[in-house]
């Protein structure tokens, strides 16, 4: 670093040059972002252990912008400058998972000749589910290709894919449909569910069919046998389904209908 760097106008010029590349990526603008990054920038995703030239920034920065303007990202300090470097914190949060799932993140931007010339990308996941003890073994995330960013879209990616076309309607469902339709490998989908959600594929599907089947429950003829409603929801093991049923409500389906009948009684005579 120069002498000239440690002065208060060139923290300022690094000021104004960070906040114009920060105010890009809110925006969603591609080529402003490429704009600003230096013909010798080199970008480290540490996350993935990646460290990327201008040639291979354009497809990464482009999968990894907002998609709306309410995206889970939450900033979590104001941006800090020292010289010729910037440092941005922020919290990533992902949608699909049950309760809080997110990744601590920050950055270090260094500015020469008022572009960026060095990124240094640092994350850590700060609330991790426990892992499933029959999950594989956890795959090199530098081989998966997936910032903490765009493991942020998937996870959005995959519940909205739940929600709309309610795939786990099928009991022959597998992770390797899943993957194919929400634009994914195998191994990427497997390392979201295992890794980052803490769940397997086969637990996250089987709790898709039972919240169906007890948003069905509310509506369902009283002739209707609770068993019916398990294979409607795609369950194709009885076993299987008492087990998840137990596990998600404490009670098991026989108790849990008597349970709202008696509710219903009440709330008739009240």
């Amino acid at each position: 670093m120069h002498a000239e760097d440690d002065g208060p106008l060139q923290t300022q010029a690094t000021g104004e040059t960070v906040m114009c590349y920060h105010l890009h990526w809110k925006r969603g603008d591609l080529d402003g972002v490429m704009a600003l990054y230096h013909p010798e920038i080199q970008y480290s995703d540490l996350f993935q252990n990646r460290v990327m030239g201008l040639a291979q920034l354009r497809d990464y920065v482009q999968s990894s912008m907002p998609r709306d303007p309410d995206e889970a990202l939450e900033h979590s300090d104001r941006i800090r400058m020292d010289g010729n470097t910037a440092f941005i914190q922020y919290r990533i949060t992902l949608r699909g998972g049950e309760g809080l799932v997110s990744f601590r993140a920050s950055e270090a931007i260094t500015v020469k000749d008022g572009l960026i010339w060095r990124v240094n990308e640092y994350a850590s996941l700060v609330h991790e589910k426990p892992t499933d003890k029959n999950a594989g073994i956890r795959p090199a995330v530098s081989r998966l290709g997936l910032s903490p960013r765009q493991l942020s879209f998937m996870a959005n990616d995959l519940q909205q894919y739940f929600q709309r076309q309610q795939p786990y309607l099928d009991p022959q469902l597998d992770l390797q449909r899943v993957a194919r339709e929400c634009g994914y490998s195998r191994n990427q989908m497997s390392y979201l569910l295992n890794q980052v959600l803490g769940q397997s594929f086969y637990r996250y599907v089987n709790q898709a069919r039972l919240q169906h089947l007890l948003n069905a429950l509310d509506s369902a003829m009283p002739a209707v046998r609770i068993d019916e409603l398990a294979f409607a929801a795609g369950f194709n093991s009885l076993s299987a389904f008492y087990s998840c049923f137990r596990q998600h409500t404490g009670l098991s389906p026989k108790a849990y209908v008597k349970q709202i009948s008696l509710r219903a009684r009440a709330q008739d005579n009240a």
